[in-house]
């Protein structure tokens, strides 16, 4: 029985939703920060801060301070003489820092660049900025610097919608000396605090604003520390005590310098290979998240940024996955966190289901206060099978027995979520249909309202069983099997789950086959049994998983890499020949960095090398045209229709499996693997490459350095 405390009292009865399609979907994913091409944004943990070019942040636009999902600051905006200023350069420095050169405009009795400002601004344990001012004036001059400040406490889910006002329930408590300004919200349960602290004080504090009246002789200088602290877990937390002059370097008692000194150094005779895998660092440990777990520290990875600055299942297991390469930890991580918020319970409303691995969690006031179903949210039908193919992994590269065992019964129980919950209709396959009035309508990766479509654009019906999440159980049967023999000591279960993996491998190849167009696999069975006929890259995913026969494998290369499914910069989400394909449509026909990375490693399973290396190629050669950072999707139209591949407008970046899918990508050309205790190779690097060599190589407890030349390579341990 769902637990009814949890779920809130809506003035109608909950319609029934196990058939309906128009249910809201993950179409936050579209929308970015409003503030023009020139936009500047900071993050760190799960605060991010974005701005204008000038640094500022004016009302009414979708930027501003979010930290755990509430926005601190709605308005952030630095003027001299009530005149906003002009910008120069503005850059971010690293992923928590940004640098803003700025000038005056012409005023009365003020020449235009008459005063130099610089702003520097960086996230760590909240928001430091500090400004500094110089007068070029041949006189001394008296002008006004005045920092507007306002904040909504709006709920990340509002920002992109519609933000409730909230002016009437907000407190101030400004200090009148200038050094503070004070805002706090309560609704029941739910606290938000904004301090802005100020040194020097402000002359005045006015209309929620500081104001400074500064008197400046010829080349004199001035500046002012703003801190704005954050609260994590209930504790008021300062930012970090450094000064400027450090600010934006890397300190190696910092944990994320540590972890980025740690990973494996690339060395290659290809420029474009070293810069992507740089910028992918860069990207990987800015969305690196630290938490405790019964005291014992664990890292994962958020999302992406903006909107994605937390804990996911699917995201974090298969940017865990695409990792491995370079480290286990953010697997052990994952695996840890998810374990410890798996469902033991149903419940309607947030989709659970015991056994079953979360989908998102939030911490904004509508997710507390029980309006939004975030606390988790449960809604992925394939979350849970990734996690079991992730501890699978984690265990083939680290021989860590002891750890499995310890999570035995999760794992269980996650198995049992498979073959009781996740078959709805007892057919064999795993679907999903919400039974949340607010849940997903798709809950596979193809997640958006349209993600799931018949060829000819007509939209299914629930519960929906996706070819990938087949091809995912199929997997997590044959590792979990894997497992049972080993740590778990359960030969009885391994022989058991090898009879259900051959049995679900005949009948998926029976049932998902559809003989037209030479030959492929649907892309789902409908909740009236249809092929849902659309072509697509979830092919990819099932040659990943290795459910397709290897008499089969040739047909789904050749689709894969037909024209109709291969753009030029990477494999489509859908065909050019189905009337559903859309080129910028989210799943219709883009092109997704992870889903190619996924679809490569399964070409080269299959033997398929050269077809892998084609994706691998055109995805580093799409990179150069957004500063070697894969985004999250761009649009699929052909190569051939620009020198460059269209953008998706309103695609995440940084996003973590993206910025992952390089770390994948060097693994598939090298083939990596595991086993027995070495890593081994078996290279096809592309001649555009050259050679490449990693070394710090972690596995089985133990570094190793890695060496290859076109189809030649070398392993030994590390020295």
């Amino acid at each position: 029985m769902a637990n009814e405390a949890r779920r809130p009292t809506p003035a109608d009865p909950m319609p029934d939703v196990t058939r309906r399609r128009d249910i809201p979907s993950e179409t936050v994913r579209n929308l970015p920060p409003e503030l023009g091409p020139d936009a500047v944004g900071v993050l760190d943990r799960r605060t991010f801060m974005f701005s204008n070019a000038a640094g500022d942040v004016p009302p009414g636009s979708i930027g501003g301070l979010v930290h755990e999902d509430t926005r601190l600051l709605n308005r952030w905006e630095l003027t001299i003489c009530g005149a906003p200023l002009l910008t120069l350069s503005a850059s971010t420095v690293e992923d928590y820092s940004a640098a803003f050169f700025l000038a005056n405009p012409e005023l009365p009795g003020l020449p235009a660049n008459a005063i130099g400002i610089r702003r520097r601004r960086f996230i760590g344990e909240g928001m430091h900025e500090r400004i500094e001012l110089q007068s070029y004036a041949e006189q001394p001059v008296s002008i006004q610097v005045r920092l507007a400040v306002g904040t909504d406490f709006a709920d990340l889910f509002e920002i992109k919608e519609t933000v409730r006002d909230r002016s009437h329930h907000i407190t101030r408590s400004h200090a009148q000396d200038g050094s503070r300004l004070d805002f706090s919200y309560r609704n029941g349960t739910f606290e938000a605090r904004t301090q802005v602290l100020a040194d020097p004080p402000a002359d005045q504090v006015k209309d929620d604003g500081l104001v400074w009246e500064l008197h400046l002789r010829p080349t004199e200088e001035w500046l002012c520390d703003l801190q704005v602290p954050l609260r994590y877990d209930e504790m008021l937390s300062m930012p970090a005590k450094r000064g400027f002059g450090t600010a934006f370097n890397v300190e190696h008692d910092d944990p994320l310098a540590r972890w980025q000194l740690a990973k494996p150094a690339l060395q290659t005779d290809s420029d474009l290979l070293r810069n992507v895998y740089r910028k992918s660092a860069l990207d990987l440990t800015a969305l690196r998240t630290e938490m405790r777990l019964k005291n014992e520290p664990v890292a994962l990875l958020s999302a992406g940024l903006p909107w994605f600055l937390t804990i996911f299942g699917r995201d974090t297991l298969i940017t865990a996955y695409q990792t491995m390469g370079g480290g286990s930890d953010l697997a052990r991580g994952a695996i840890l966190v998810l374990a410890r918020y798996q469902s033991t319970e149903f419940d309607d409303f947030t989709d659970q289901e015991p056994g079953k691995i979360l989908h998102e969690y939030r911490s904004g006031e509508l997710t507390k206060l029980g309006l939004k179903p975030h606390n988790p949210y449960y809604g992925a039908a394939d979350a849970t099978q990734l996690w079991l193919i992730l501890l699978s992994e984690y265990w083939r590269w680290t021989g860590d027995d002891a750890f499995v065992q310890q999570l035995r019964d999760n794992a269980y129980a996650a198995l049992r979520w498979i073959d009781e919950y996740g078959d709805r209709n007892n057919d064999g396959y795993v679907e999903y249909a919400t039974r949340s009035p607010q849940g997903l309508g798709n809950q596979c990766w193809r997640d958006s309202w349209d993600g799931i479509l018949f060829a000819n654009g007509a939209m299914p019906v629930l519960p929906i069983a996706t070819c990938e999440i087949q091809g995912y159980t199929y997997d997590a049967k044959i590792r979990f099997a894997e497992l049972a023999e080993g740590p778990l000591n359960d030969p009885t279960l391994a022989t058991r789950l090898r009879t259900e993996a051959a049995e679900l491998h005949h009948r998926f190849n029976h049932d998902f086959w559809i003989d037209e167009r030479g030959g492929y696999y649907a892309l789902g069975l409908d909740g009236d049994n249809r092929q849902i006929d659309m072509m697509t890259s979830n092919m990819g995913h099932l040659l990943w998983s290795g459910i397709v026969p290897a008499e089969r494998a040739p047909i789904i290369a050749g689709h894969l890499m037909s024209d109709q499914l291969f753009s030029g910069w990477g494999v489509r989400t859908t065909s050019t020949d189905d009337r559903a394909y859309n080129p910028i449509g989210y799943h219709r026909g883009t092109v997704w960095p992870h889903d190619n990375s996924i679809t490569a490693c399964g070409l080269a399973r299959y033997g398929f090398r050269e077809e892998a290396n084609r994706i691998i190629m055109a995805m580093l050669d799409a990179s150069q045209f957004s500063e070697h950072r894969l985004p999250e999707a761009f649009s699929g139209y052909d190569r051939s229709f620009g020198r460059a591949p269209v953008p998706y407008p309103t695609a995440c970046n940084p996003q973590a499996w993206a910025s992952a899918a390089p770390l994948l990508f060097l693994r598939t050309m090298l083939g990596t693997e595991p086993k027995n205790g070495r890593l081994t190779l078996n290279p096809k690097i592309p001649p555009e490459i050259g050679r490449i060599q990693m070394t710090n190589v972690s596995a089985f407890g133990v570094r190793w350095d890695i060496e290859a030349t076109t189809t030649q390579s070398h392993v030994r341990l590390a020295t």
